[in-house]
């Protein structure tokens, strides 16, 4: 038996892992879907104070109040800014490291730089407008993704995308503006696989996970792909034990 430890990506929360999590269970293992603060049933806590770090204490306490061992700690999208801190604070407790089409951010770099959607002068500029509250400390990321599925459905039916896009919730602006503490490049000493799916926002950092010595699988599908590809997933991940 193994235990997973399934990190979900932006504007989602543990809610997200619906369509694959029974199959790891059916198999025999321990799964465990923790959601981030400020993020999903937790969107209450939502607050300028909150960043990557407290994101990456977020999965740390999980591991060690449920004392987990051994485990297969995998993130989606927005959680590869995360699980490098996670290995870094408590990496004897976690086996190989799964990313699944998600960002790699190197230390120091933020969300929107890594992304190339701004240049690091401006992000800073809105964390600090973050902070001293001039700057609401709400992304708008679920609005964001609404609108871009009207634009480009989800490789997905109907009724799942309407149910994965009712789920949505905001997080914490900080999150993508705020230079990343401990990068993908410190993810030192643990096995690490990559899932690179074909149609993507992620496509051109795919390359890093290359450049850093990861195994990629490579994946005919867009970004929601643990949604509108579960049993896939689901067999990746059980083939990962």
């Amino acid at each position: 038996m193994s235990t997973y430890v399934l990190c979900h990506g932006g504007g989602m929360g543990g809610w997200i892992w619906k369509f694959v999590k029974p199959a790891l269970l059916a198999a025999g293992h321990e799964v465990y879907t923790p959601t981030y603060t400020g993020f999903g049933e937790r969107e209450h806590l939502l607050s300028a104070d909150i960043d990557t770090n407290v994101h990456v204490t977020d999965i740390v306490n999980v591991l060690e109040k449920e004392d987990i061992q051994d485990c297969i700690l995998v993130g989606h999208s927005y959680s590869g800014t995360i699980l490098p801190g996670v290995v870094a604070q408590a990496g004897d407790r976690i086996r190989r490291v799964v990313l699944l089409d998600s960002l790699i951010v190197r230390t120091g770099e933020s969300v929107v730089e890594a992304m190339g959607l701004m240049p690091a002068e401006q992000a800073a500029g809105i964390a600090a407008g973050v902070k001293s509250g001039d700057i609401p400390p709400t992304a708008g990321v679920h609005t964001q993704q609404r609108e871009m599925a009207k634009q480009h459905p989800m490789d997905m039916s109907a009724e799942r995308q309407q149910w994965l896009l009712d789920n949505l919730s905001d997080q914490p602006l900080a999150c993508t503006v705020t230079p990343v503490a401990v990068g993908a490049e410190k993810l030192i000493g643990k096995p690490v696989d990559y899932v690179a799916a074909s149609d993507t926002i992620m496509k051109s950092l795919h390359p890093r996970a290359a450049e850093l010595g990861w195994t990629v699988h490579e994946l005919k599908g867009d970004h929601a792909f643990l949604v509108g590809q579960a049993d896939w997933t689901a067999k990746f991940l059980l083939d990962c034990a």
